[in-house]
Parts: C-alpha cells; sequence; structure tokens
C-alpha cells in the first residue's frame, strides 16, 4: 500500500480532510498503513519537501502550511500568543515582530520552523489568563488581550529579560484591565513600569 501512495495523491486527501497538522498517528488511520511504513513515509516524503516537520510527532503539508499564528498555539501548549507580536498586531508596536512570541506555564523554548521563529516565554501559572480564541484567515487562535500582551511583556522588561521599546502606542488601553492583570504576577516593580506607562 505504501509504495501506491503517491505525493499528490497524500496531498489532496489530507485537503479534502481539511487536515491542517497530523501526527505519524494521524497518517497510519487516514491511508491505512503500518508503523514503520508510515515512518519511512514521512521520512522520505519530509526529505523531498512534501512535509514539514514541526517538532517530534507533528507534521504539516509544506505546500499548504497553517497560518504561522495556529502553528504557533500548536507547537507548544499550553500557550497564547503574546509580548511583542501581539502588540505589533494590535499596532501598540509599531512595527511587526520578526519573531512569533507567546507565553506558556511551561519552560521557555523556541522552535524554528522553516525560515520562522516561535519562542515561547514561561510566566506564571496564575498569570496564565488574559487571553481570547480569535478568529483569523478561518481558524480560531488564541491571543492575549492587548492589555494583557503589554502586561506580560513589561513584566519581563521589568525583570531584565526584554529591553524597554520606548515607540509603544497605548492610547486606546483600559488602565483597570492592564493593573488587573499586573497584579496576577505580584511584582511591585511591574507595577511602577506600568504606572509611568499608562
Amino acid at each position: 500500500m505504501c509504495a501506491l501512495l503517491k505525493p499528490l495523491s497524500v496531498r489532496q486527501e489530507l485537503l479534502r480532510r481539511n487536515v491542517a497538522f497530523f501526527t505519524p498517528q494521524d497518517f497510519q488511520r487516514i491511508f491505512q498503513i503500518n508503523h514503520f511504513q508510515t515512518k519511512y513515509y514521512l521520512m522520505e516524503h519530509t526529505r523531498a519537501g512534501l512535509f514539514w516537520r514541526l517538532k517530534k510527532g507533528l507534521y504539516v503539508l509544506k505546500t499548504d502550511p497553517p497560518p504561522e499564528e495556529e502553528i504557533a498555539n500548536l507547537i507548544y501548549r499550553p500557550s497564547y500568543l503574546s509580548f511583542e507580536y501581539a502588540l505589533g498586531a494590535y499596532n501598540i508596536l509599531p512595527e511587526m515582530s520578526y519573531r512569533i512570541t507567546s507565553a506558556t506555564t511551561k519552560p521557555t523554548r523556541t522552535f524554528v520552523v522553516g525560515e520562522k521563529s516561535f519562542s515561547y516565554f514561561t510566566i506564571k501559572q496564575q498569570a496564565f489568563t488574559g487571553y481570547l480564541p480569535v478568529k483569523r484567515t478561518g481558524r480560531t487562535i488564541l491571543l492575549a488581550e492587548a492589555e494583557k500582551a503589554l502586561v506580560d511583556y513589561l513584566y519581563f522588561v521589568s525583570l531584565g529579560k526584554k529591553p524597554a521599546n520606548e515607540r509603544l502606542n497605548l492610547v486606546d488601553l483600559d488602565k483597570e484591565k492592564a493593573f488587573h492583570y499586573s497584579s496576577l504576577y505580584q511584582r511591585p516593580g511591574l507595577d511602577k513600569l506600568l504606572e509611568a506607562m499608562l
């Protein structure tokens, strides 16, 4: 059966089923092949350029990758888009970040997929809130509210782990909401920084 799986047919079947991401187990089930055939096919066709291996055990079609925001939500969970990336999306930062930045409760990590860098920064469990499911390009992603993205970013500035950006556009932010999110970090330096900016 594996020899009969033509790359074009595999791509068409995955698109027909609307499969944006898949594991080797998913692939095995969809194409009715065994574990060894699956492993070989994925290895060969990742090398040949049909698939991208996002991380161990997770693949996408290289020809039809899902949006980078959706990839960011999926490759390291739990996570939501925040920091510079979200601030750029809200036009609080004047330029978009070249890295896709997310908050997580897991250890800090960076993944490189193709030419994109996906960075995840650890925040406290009690501060892992303030994000919403948002529809983008027909799919749902988890994105920090503007105030939470700012507070997440300033938390790392207050720790000396991120440089302060003087060019933030903060006119439309809800101050009360921002201070609520700041209180979750229980860091006086963060509260003072936020007070000075708002």
